[in-house]
């Protein structure tokens, strides 16, 4: 990453005298919806522990992209800066202990379909670190962008998220306004369209269908160009599924109590990296009602601020 800061982006995106216009008007700007400020339940005590306690939170108005961040976008932003992601850049062995040497060189974590029917306690059968995996080249060295350039940009670590961010003069959401937005106005449903589940025939998330990990329904089992299933009530495309997406909160497994640094985010479970956790959002293309069903707006996971995977991505807001 270059030392000096990133050029920013001069299409007007960032322009505030035209935002407060378009504002005024109830005009959209820049492919942005106001969300408006308000009170609203988040969390829930009926699904997975780490999304309790269900409690109220307050926001102020936001606007939220309506899709997240395209490779098409985020190559328009490293060809203007030369930035070098995390997966890209050399990895130092002292920060990864025990790790096989072999590990040791620029990658990420490629999703790997099965050959058939796996325990699905152990992950590490359908990830696999792949050297040379990198935002444009998602599956490897070999692979590209063609035909993708309209898919979310994956393999982005938080600062590279960030960094998108900053230079296109916008801000990523904390987790609350993720949340508040994703259920688009909605009281407080369990999906994004609302309580019930989607039907036999309905194509309302790109999330898991089939048979995990390894036979998924035609049309399922990875990344879709954004806007590809109908959007919330507020307009936003791909709340619940295609992939997870950053927010600026550090990782707490009890929400009412949060975190306040980065090293309270630490995973006990593995004391041996100390590595700060952030919250993700929206579930992916692999949530499996059968193993993850966390395209739901109230679920949430730990991320390691470092590591990017080929199911993570990211959306931006500006106030």
């Amino acid at each position: 990453m270059p030392d000096s800061p990133a050029p920013k982006r001069t299409d007007g995106r960032e322009s505030t005298g035209e935002t407060r216009r378009n504002a005024d008007l109830g005009e959209d700007p820049g492919g942005f919806v106001r969300i408006p400020a308000q009170t609203a339940m988040v969390g829930s005590d009926a699904h997975y522990p780490e999304e309790a306690p269900a409690h109220e939170v307050h926001v102020d108005e936001f606007w939220i992209a309506k899709h997240q961040v395209t490779n098409a976008e985020y190559a328009e932003f490293v060809s203007a800066t030369s930035y070098v992601t995390v997966a890209a850049r050399e990895l130092n062995p002292a920060d990864y202990p025990g790790a096989p040497p072999e590990n040791l060189q620029p990658g990420s974590m490629v999703f790997q379909r099965t050959p058939g029917p796996v325990d699905l306690r152990h992950l590490s059968q359908w990830w696999t670190w792949t050297p040379g995996a990198c935002w444009n080249h998602p599956r490897g060295p070999r692979s590209g962008l063609t035909g993708r350039e309209h898919h979310p940009v994956v393999h982005v670590a938080f600062e590279d998220a960030q960094a998108y961010a900053d230079w296109a003069g916008l801000a990523l959401p904390t987790e609350s306004q993720w949340e508040v937005a994703a259920r688009g106005g909605l009281p407080h449903t369990t999906y994004t369209w609302g309580d019930e589940p989607e039907r036999p025939g309905q194509r309302l998330a790109n999330y898991w269908h089939g048979e995990f990990p390894y036979l998924p329904d035609t049309g399922y089992g990875s990344t879709v160009p954004v806007g590809s299933f109908p959007p919330n009530a507020y307009g936003l495309f791909d709340m619940a599924g295609n992939v997870w997406e950053w927010t600026t909160d550090w990782y707490s497994d009890d929400r009412a109590i949060g975190t306040c640094c980065a090293a309270d985010s630490y995973d006990p479970n593995q004391p041996q990296f100390t590595i700060p956790r952030r919250v993700i959002k929206g579930g992916s293309f692999l949530c499996a009602d059968s193993y993850c069903m966390r395209y739901r707006p109230a679920a949430r996971r730990p991320q390691m601020v470092d590591t990017g995977m080929s199911h993570i991505g990211f959306r931006c807001i500006r106030s």
